[in-house]
């Protein structure tokens, strides 16, 4: 638990180093002033900052996240050589065979769920990792299934195409929020400039509460998109694995639904499975039915 807590301050505190930086310069190179000025507020200033604080934050995440996950799960790289040899070369002809021309690392965390997750900040500096529960439940086919899965997220280029679309999802809810902490401030200012409004510890927390609301609300933008990279994932892993190991796979981890469920929620983004209704919308992976009825479909 302190690992992450140090990691995720870690990345927090190199992002608002690297914003603040690049706010500067992107700044002062198209000729804009601050955000706020006495004739109101500058849209187009402010637009600025928060597409940079959120393409920022994004990418330096990104860019950082194969490490992350080595240390957070404590992902143990395997060697072609090692015990698990198999499994490496296993993952590196489906890399080949899925076009990869720098082989990805491979490695195997200790966890009793049924799971697996690629990471990387580029096709050429990537990590497929397993959970140890995968390897001790899952068949041979099952799993190569599930590690085509993970190549083909590297291959489609998902983890940037994602970071993309998190960075301007985070720009246009922080821009929001600061619409809206900015109204509110201006009200209970009132008509009066020299109104103390609500003060710099007040005005933080309600953009921090309008921050949380309007993330929530552009959630669904996101996961949409993660559910829609996951069927184009089952899809390249029918073509590198075989169709019918996509959905046996798929099929045991329906059976181990109940397992499943109890993943940690930090975890849950590695996830490959999730819950349907109307969780769906906030979920990562679509409904293990659905992926297997688009299999079939293919």
């Amino acid at each position: 638990m302190f690992k992450r807590l140090f990691l995720f301050l870690t990345v927090n505190i190199l992002v608002m180093i690297a914003g603040s930086f690049l706010i500067s310069v992107v700044l002062n190179l198209l000729g804009l002033g601050p955000a706020l000025t006495a004739q109101g507020i500058n849209y187009t200033s402010l637009m600025v900052i928060c597409f940079v604080w959120g393409m920022a934050g994004s990418f330096i995440s990104l860019r950082l996240s194969r490490w992350i996950a080595k240390r957070a799960y404590g992902v143990e790289v395997q060697s072609p050589t090692g015990r698990h040899g198999q499994m490496v070369m296993k993952v590196h002809q489906l890399a080949k065979a899925a076009g990869l021309t720098t082989m990805p690392e491979v490695g195997i965390y200790e966890a009793n769920e049924i799971n697996a997750f690629a990471t990387g900040h580029s096709k050429n500096s990537s990590l497929v990792a397993v959970s140890s529960g995968l390897l001790h439940q899952m068949g041979s086919d099952e799993t190569e299934a599930i590690l085509a899965h993970e190549i083909s997220h590297i291959a489609n280029g998902d983890m940037v195409t994602m970071a993309l679309v998190q960075g301007v999802v985070n720009a246009f809810v922080m821009f929001f929020a600061q619409l809206a902490t900015m109204a509110l401030d201006n009200v209970m200012r009132g008509d009066n400039d020299n109104g103390r409004g609500m003060g710099f510890f007040m005005r933080h927390m309600v953009y921090m509460f309008f921050t949380v609301i309007f993330g929530i609300l552009a959630a669904p933008i996101v996961m949409g998109f993660s559910r829609w990279r996951e069927y184009h994932a089952d899809a390249g892993s029918a073509k590198l694995a075989g169709k019918d190991k996509m959905i046996r796979a798929l099929e045991a981890l329906e059976r181990n639904y109940p397992q499943l469920s109890k993943v940690e929620s930090n975890q849950a983004a590695f996830q490959i499975s999730s819950k349907d209704g109307w969780a769906e919308l906030f979920a990562s992976h679509p409904p293990l039915k659905k992926r297997i009825a688009a299999l079939r479909a293919l």
